[in-house]
């Protein structure tokens, strides 16, 4: 069997370069796009993120009013019970 033996003309060269460039101006637009896509889908989580955020913020300070309004409930019905026993104590003695 012969080999078939493949001569690289001037032609050849540049038909073979231009498809290389070729080739790399494809991968080139492909980041790009890629680029662009990312970009946009980072901005949509950080925007995502952020109105959790704020409604984590919201979240958090209605869980911290309901806490200040148990602890001064709990204070008030220390007080009245304190005060309730000194009033018994002073009445019996």
């Amino acid at each position: 069997m012969e080999a078939v033996r493949d001569t690289w003309t001037d032609e050849r060269m540049d038909d073979l370069s231009h498809r290389v460039d070729e080739g790399f101006k494809e991968v080139n637009r492909e980041f790009r796009a890629l680029r662009l896509e990312m970009h946009t889908e980072f901005a949509a989580v950080r925007s995502e993120m952020a109105s959790g955020f704020a409604a984590l913020r919201s979240e958090m300070a209605s869980m911290h009013r309901t806490l200040v309004q148990a602890m001064l409930g709990g204070f008030a019905v220390m007080l009245v019970g304190f005060a309730g026993t000194i009033a018994t104590i002073l009445a019996h003695g």
